[in-house]
């Protein structure tokens, strides 16, 4: 995995989590290093302009240090886990953490500030409609992505998990292929062929 050494100013957005007029403003200002494309009005970030840039202003460097997307698997079924994680890895795009019920999920949540997480909704402890509900409560986790997934699921209660904050829903069992879309698509990223 190489990392990348320009950026657009909607990835610098993404990686300071921070909106791409706000990238712009900081680019126009000089506050922001980079250059304009020649012929367009198209702005670039160095690497280490963007890295100096979130040093200065304290936004965590740890996405842009790997270049890979954080993701969140929680899920207690081990089975499942480990074949998600398998997935996700060899995909080679994603840092996968994985948690086995919602209490941990909470203090993941806190300590690696996923950007996508894949949560079950029924885990042995709190569910996953509350788990939701506490990550949307936290604003500095307003940009991360729910998709839930669960075998045993109304569409009444689907709903409820929407309106508690989830992204989408996959039903139990899915199609891992679907889901490694699903997540790129979140996180607007290609898909690898």
């Amino acid at each position: 995995m190489t990392t990348k050494t320009v950026y657009t100013t909607g990835e610098a957005a993404k990686i300071c989590k921070v909106s791409q007029q706000t990238i712009i403003r900081c680019f126009d200002s000089g506050q922001l290093k980079g250059f304009r494309v020649p012929g367009s009005k198209f702005r670039r970030i160095p690497h280490d302009c963007l890295l100096a840039f979130m040093r200065e202003n304290g936004i965590p460097t740890d996405s842009l240090d790997t270049g890979k997307r954080k993701l969140l698997i929680v899920d207690d079924d081990a089975n499942l886990v480990d074949l998600m994680t398998d997935v996700f890895i060899r995909d080679g795009r994603f840092e996968v953490r994985s948690v086995n019920n919602g209490f941990g999920a909470g203090m993941m949540v806190k300590d690696f500030h996923p950007e996508i997480m894949i949560l079950d909704v029924m885990l042995p402890d709190i569910n996953g409609k509350e788990v939701c509900q506490r990550v949307r409560s936290d604003k500095s986790m307003d940009d991360c992505k729910i998709i839930c997934i669960s075998g045993m699921v109304e569409e009444s209660r689907i709903e409820e998990l929407r309106q508690a904050g989830a992204d989408d829903f996959l039903r139990k069992p899915f199609d891992i292929d679907d889901l490694l879309h699903n997540v790129c698509s979140k996180l607007s990223m290609d898909l690898q062929s």
